[in-house]
C-alpha cells in the first residue's frame, strides 16, 4: 500500500499562497490546504503549529522576495522610501497575503531583514536611540495600512469597480450645492479612492519621514 506523499515546507507554502490568491484569510483553513495537497491536516501540523503560524510564514516569503537583492543606498529617508516601495511592489500581486501581513505580521527571516534595515536607517538619521523603537513602530503601522488598503482596492472585480465609479460620480457630481457647498465646488477635481495610489503612498510616507526629521536634535 502506497503511503501519502510527504510535502516539503516550501511546497506547502506555495499551495497556501495559491489558495490565498483566490480566497481570503477568513475562509482559508488548514483543512482546505490539506485537501488541496491530498493529505490530512495532521501531516501539515508537523510543519506549522496552527493556521496563524502558517499564514505568517506565507507573508514572510513575500518579505523575503522584497528584500532579495536589496542594497541600502542614499540617506536614511531614501533608504526607508526604497524599502517601502519594494514592499508595496512585492505585495501588489498578492492581495490577500497583504491583508494577512497587515493582520498577523511575520516573525521569520524576511521580517527580521525588514526590521533590521528600518532600524539601521533610523539610527543613521541621528535620532536618539530611545526614540527609534517608537518611530520604527509608527512607520510599520503606516506601511501596513497603506499596502493593505491598496491591495484591497486592487482586488475589486472589473464590473464591481465600474459600478463603484458610477456611484462615486453620482454622489460627487450630483451633490446638492445648498447642502454640500464645498463638495459641489470641488466636485470636478475630486478623485476616486483608487486614483494616484503610488503618488499618495510616496507623499504620505514622505510627510511622515519629514515629521521624524523634525525631531532629530
Amino acid at each position: 500500500m502506497t503511503g501519502r506523499r510527504r510535502w516539503s515546507t516550501e511546497e506547502i507554502l506555495d499551495t497556501a499562497a495559491k489558495l490565498l490568491r483566490t480566497g481570503d484569510a477568513e475562509s482559508f483553513s488548514v483543512r482546505r490546504l490539506a485537501a488541496a495537497l491530498e493529505t490530512d491536516s495532521s501531516s501539515l501540523y508537523r510543519h506549522f503549529r496552527n493556521k496563524t503560524e502558517l499564514l505568517r510564514a506565507v507573508a514572510d516569503r513575500i518579505l523575503l522576495t522584497a528584500m532579495d537583492g536589496y542594497r541600502p543606498e542614499g540617506d536614511w529617508k531614501q533608504r526607508i522610501t526604497a524599502l517601502a516601495l519594494r514592499l508595496r511592489e512585492a505585495f501588489g500581486e498578492q492581495i490577500q497575503i497583504a491583508a494577512v501581513w497587515g493582520r498577523h505580521g511575520s516573525g521569520g527571516t524576511g521580517s527580521r531583514l525588514v526590521m533590521e534595515e528600518l532600524l539601521q536607517a533610523l539610527r543613521a538619521s541621528g535620532l536618539p536611540d530611545e526614540e527609534i523603537p517608537t518611530r520604527y513602530h509608527r512607520i510599520v503601522i503606516l506601511l501596513s495600512a497603506l499596502i493593505t488598503s491598496e491591495a484591497g482596492i486592487g482586488s475589486v472585480p472589473a464590473k464591481e469597480h465600474e459600478e463603484g465609479m458610477e456611484q462615486f460620480r453620482v454622489a460627487v457630481l450630483g451633490a446638492d450645492p445648498e447642502r454640500f457647498p464645498a463638495l459641489a465646488h470641488f466636485a470636478r477635481d475630486i478623485r476616486p479612492l483608487g486614483a494616484d495610489r503610488r503618488a499618495a503612498f510616496e507623499e504620505l510616507l514622505a510627510a511622515h519621514l519629514d515629521g521624524i526629521e523634525a525631531r532629530i536634535p
